[in-house]
């Protein structure tokens, strides 16, 4: 196997089987999430875990691109606290909360479990309906949403990378 397989088997998942994910496991991605790097290690991120069925409903009915949801076990919505960011700054709490998204999918990868990032920030109304959703105070803004649960498809691992989009010293 190669070493940076977890990293290319990585692979947005969006069926999913029937069984639940344990609280211990919900942790771990949590804490995998947690681990990740933040501008002046302000850690900026906030979580709502999501196993109630109906709310998973109503998530999948708001987002548009995340139907799927529905029928994933659990749900993960990132949000940030604008007043934990660096300098209060929109720009560094979305690099934060994007650096612990990633680090939460590979974790989920490793754990043999499958996701999907279904974006929420930066379009109002999805920003709107999550922070109705769940009555969020002013000062949190919900990045995205994450789909969890154990694959119940396979998709084969890729990269896509491109020579053409590196540039060796100059442009």
């Amino acid at each position: 196997m190669d070493i940076l397989d977890f990293i290319y088997s990585r692979r947005s998942i969006r069926k999913y089987k029937k069984e639940e994910i344990k609280d211990e496991i919900i942790t771990e991605l949590l804490k995998a999430a947690m681990a990740a790097p933040s501008a002046a290690g302000k850690d900026p991120w906030r979580y709502i875990v999501i196993k109630n069925k109906s709310t998973l409903k109503t998530i999948a009915e708001g987002l548009p691109n995340g139907n799927f949801i529905e029928n994933a076990p659990l749900g993960i919505i990132i949000c940030g606290d604008i007043n934990c960011a660096h300098a209060n700054e929109l720009s560094y709490l979305l690099q934060d909360c994007a650096a612990a998204i990633e680090n939460l999918l590979l974790a989920a990868n490793i754990l043999q479990l499958g996701c999907c990032w279904i974006g929420v920030h930066p379009r109002k109304d999805r920003i709107s309906f999550i922070q109705n959703l769940f009555n969020l105070p002013d000062n949190i803004i919900p990045v995205s949403c994450i789909s969890v649960g154990y694959p119940d498809e396979r998709k084969e691992p890729r990269t896509r990378f491109n020579k053409d989009y590196v540039h060796i010293e100059k442009w």
